[in-house]
């Protein structure tokens, strides 16, 4: 073989191994998301966690602070999805700014609307009742403790939300190594 043969041998072995980690990486994180959400609950932290356990990046008090973000803002509905809040919060841990002082920049939102833009194409909107009526063809007062029974005999933490965090999981995660692939 020549060299050149050597090296373009190389390149093709190396971007498959690179697919190969990434698309392990990405089923982990759906995995984990998935996992999380059905055995602990709390779609927001769930998601986060799946990210910061793939990708070692966060801290445990982002965690926390995700916590109030779950079942559309405090569990009404009408906000914004938990996964995709926990999602946004796992770009920012990586690309937002540290202090009111520090230079903004657009990468942080560049990159939560590209987790916009999943959550339209998937649910049509990345709003919590939304994203519920798709799903389960309904929308639930999950403070109402009649509805919160039906939201959960309907699979609301049995492959419902778990299948939205484990997807939400795997976009931030593909998203945050595909900008790291941009910008090393």
């Amino acid at each position: 073989m020549t060299p050149l043969t050597l090296k373009r041998l190389y390149v093709v072995f190396t971007i498959r191994s690179v697919w190969l980690v990434t698309e392990d990486l990405l089923k982990r994180a759906y995995e984990l998301g998935f996992k999380y959400e059905r055995d602990y609950r709390n779609c927001a932290q769930c998601t986060y966690a799946a990210v910061r356990d793939v990708l070692g990046i966060g801290s445990d008090d982002v965690f926390k602070a995700a916590y109030g973000l779950s079942g559309g803002s405090a569990s009404l509905g009408t906000g914004n999805c938990g996964a995709y809040s926990g999602g946004i919060l796992a770009i920012s841990s990586k690309y937002g700014r540290k202090r009111l002082t520090d230079e903004r920049t657009t990468t942080t939102r560049e990159l939560s609307r590209k987790l916009y833009e999943r959550f339209v194409d998937e649910y049509g909107s990345c709003i919590c009742h939304d994203i519920q009526r798709r799903i389960f063809g309904r929308t639930f007062d999950l403070w109402d403790p009649k509805d919160r029974e039906e939201f959960e005999k309907a699979g609301g933490h049995i492959d419902k939300c778990p299948s939205v965090v484990g997807k939400a999981a795997k976009w931030v995660t593909e998203i945050l190594l595909d900008a790291e692939k941009a910008n090393p």
